[in-house]
């Protein structure tokens, strides 16, 4: 439980937070890579970065792979699936990426009945 709403709390912050073009003026790569990771959007490629300024590449995946490894919490898949985000496959290759899956699939359903 404390888990999940950690979760929510965080993503009610993103309401909050500040633009991708504020972000990426003021040279926070990491947090742009950060917020798409945790709301399990794909990575984004250096050509669509580039359009945002001059990408630091290096911050962008390393913030990217910390809101991916918060993103792809199994414990918190069901209750993704539930609310009715579609999950994109970015937790493929990890660790828990099977349980998941299982779990997002679970709630997805769900949602669609």
């Amino acid at each position: 439980m404390k888990k999940t709403i950690t979760v929510v709390m965080v993503l009610g912050l993103f309401g909050c937070a500040a633009t991708d073009s504020e972000l990426a003026k003021e040279g926070n790569w990491y947090q742009i890579g950060y917020q798409d990771g945790m709301v399990g959007h794909s990575q984004r490629s250096y050509k669509i970065l580039s359009e945002l300024g001059d990408v630091q590449e290096s911050d962008y995946e390393n913030g990217y792979s910390q809101g991916i490894a918060e993103y792809c919490n199994p414990n918190v898949a069901y209750q993704i699936g539930v609310n009715g985000q579609y999950y994109e496959g970015v937790c493929e290759g990890t660790d828990q990426a099977q349980r998941f899956r299982m779990e997002w699939q679970r709630g997805w359903n769900e949602y669609n009945n």
